[in-house]
């Protein structure tokens, strides 16, 4: 199975609910009517496109009535399809990773994101590319995570940098430094924790561990990826903007749209915070995790 195929398989949930209903919504109407805009915006909200994408594409779609550009309630969907295009090729923009010198990549995001399954899979496809790639055992708050890390270290042939649970983040973090100093010129995976026993105390955790990586290796900067899990909807938003606000997020990949019927959010993220998408989930396979393309990504939900 090609990845179009597998990704338009994975976006089955969002385009049921989308697609199906968009379908249902223009068949046979001939009327673009203020019902059909009420029953439109209603649709799109609901597929967790959020409000300002959904006012901006009936105003669009009211115009191209004005200017007789519309004839009909089919034309909506392509549409759609050119805005959702429009909107998600400015965060299209692949992780651009340099050979033969380190380059660090800071994974965030809350427990149940999938981010250590995801930090497996990112490992496996950069090796698969002829990256060295060197993982670190961050979240020290879990011990399963530690283990999860390790089982994906021996998986993928990369080593881990770890301590024993319990440790300081920064210390595990620190010590992956010096194995920078020393001569590791691949990349370097952190993991780190999801969940401390309140918001600030996560926040300050991952503040503290950003300080000693830009304190340590001044000249790199570390991509700083958050795992959203595309089944929260819009509540994946709030997560973006606030790790936005106090970390710095400079990309995302979006996990589990293949078990979500909220894929949408993505344009949602994608007109409110302009946060590049490096990649997207759309599976369990260890090849499931691939490149965000923003063509492919809206003919796979509304073709």
């Amino acid at each position: 199975m090609s990845f179009f195929e597998k990704l338009k398989t994975g976006l089955n949930k969002t385009r049921a609910v989308l697609t199906k209903n968009l379908d249902n919504l223009v068949f046979g109407k001939r009327v673009l009517d203020k019902e059909l805009f009420d029953e439109l915006e209603e649709l799109l909200i609901s597929a967790d496109m959020g409000p300002q994408f959904t006012y901006d594409l009936i105003d669009d779609v009211k115009q191209r009535i004005g200017r007789d550009e519309l004839r009909n309630a089919q034309e909506i969907k392509k549409v759609l399809q050119e805005r959702m295009t429009d909107i998600l090729q400015k965060v299209e923009k692949p992780l651009e990773i340099p050979r033969g010198k380190p380059f660090i990549i800071m994974t965030i995001g809350v427990n149940g994101s999938g981010k250590t399954t995801t930090i497996g899979k990112l490992a496996s496809m950069l090796k698969s590319e002829g990256y060295e790639v060197m993982l670190v055992a961050a979240d020290t708050f879990r011990a399963a995570a530690i283990e999860q890390l390790e089982v994906w270290g021996s998986r993928v042939g990369a080593p881990v940098v770890r301590q024993k649970a319990n440790s300081d983040p920064a210390a595990v973090v620190f010590d992956a430094m010096v194995k920078i100093k020393t001569g590791f010129s691949g990349v370097v995976i952190v993991d780190t924790a999801g969940r401390l026993h309140t918001r600030v105390n996560l926040m300050e955790e991952l503040k503290k561990i950003k300080r000693i990586i830009n304190k340590e290796l001044p000249e790199l900067s570390p991509e700083i990826l958050l795992i959203l899990d595309a089944t929260v909807g819009q509540n994946a938003v709030f997560q973006a903007k606030t790790f936005k606000e106090e970390i710095g997020v400079t990309g995302i990949i979006l996990t589990k749209l293949d078990g979500s019927s909220k894929g949408g959010v993505v344009v949602r993220i994608a007109s409110e915070l302009a946060l590049p998408v490096r990649y997207i989930g759309v599976g369990e396979g260890l090849d499931d995790l691939r490149v965000f393309e923003s063509v492919d990504f809206t003919r796979a939900l509304l073709n």
